[in-house]
């Protein structure tokens, strides 16, 4: 890897990591030294970069520092243009379009060099044929999602029984066919998922929900990993109880 390469690269990882990088994570990715790793790091202090780093935890990238726009590697590109294939086919219509509309704006700005990446892509995402449509307005979800305010809900679940709630809305999961509205249950005082094509009715409130959005969607993935090692955890344990009984059988033979 050529050294101007190298630097932008370390500045990539800084930017894309939420805490601080070490010299020996540096290393390992970019397939060289923790000396090279010293070495670029300083370069990129010298030259201003917002570097900081701590010996024993790791370098940051200070927020606010920028690149110049859309310097993307083939590989940046292709993930860019999967990934918009995928919304295209399965987000809200708002989403779709706004997908086709970054598809178009990068083939715009990249150099005639890099155009076959995204006019002859070597990859696609499959078109799905079974998407339940949504019966609440996505994009003004999205809205609600952003302003940290309440959504009122009629819902109807997988057995038919109806309910009324008033939601925290924290995210929205796409899947294949689906998608899923997390948000904090006023009536169930927890979190739940919601399917879009379940929703009969909505209202969105005015209301703002006490948390701030950013708060409520660091509990919700926190509470979500704890709920995922209980499952872990219970898996194992029967498991192991599948294991100890197939050994008992055994030695009983």
């Amino acid at each position: 890897m050529r050294r101007a390469d190298r630097l932008f690269q370390i500045i990539q990882i800084l930017r894309r990591s939420r805490r601080p990088v070490t010299a020996d994570a540096l290393a390992e990715e970019l397939e060289t030294s923790k000396r090279t790793v010293y070495r670029d790091v300083a370069d990129l202090m010298a030259q201003r970069v917002p570097v900081r780093g701590e010996a024993g935890i790791g370098y940051v990238l200070d927020q606010g520092y920028d690149l110049p726009p859309l310097m993307l590697t083939p590989d940046e590109i292709e993930a860019a243009v999967l990934g918009a294939q995928w919304v295209a086919n399965r987000g809200d219509p708002a989403l779709a379009m706004a997908a086709q509309d970054l598809i178009a704006k990068i083939s715009a700005a990249i150099p005639e060099r890099l155009r076959p990446y995204i006019d002859a892509p070597s990859l696609g995402a499959a078109q799905s044929w079974k998407i339940h449509p949504d019966a609440i307005d996505m994009a003004q979800v999205r809205a609600q999602i952003h302003a940290g305010r309440k959504i009122a809900i009629h819902y109807k679940d997988e057995q038919g029984r109806d309910s009324q709630r008033v939601i925290w809305p924290v995210t929205i999961g796409y899947h294949d066919t689906v998608r899923m509205l997390m948000a904090w249950c006023e009536m169930r005082q927890d979190f739940r998922s919601f399917r879009a094509d379940r929703v009969t009715g909505a209202e969105f409130l005015e209301d703002r929900y006490p948390e701030r959005p950013a708060v409520l969607r660091a509990k919700w993935r926190r509470i979500m990993e704890e709920r995922r090692g209980e499952d872990m955890e219970r898996m194992k344990a029967r498991h192991a109880a599948r294991v100890a009984t197939a050994e008992g059988k055994t030695d009983e033979g």
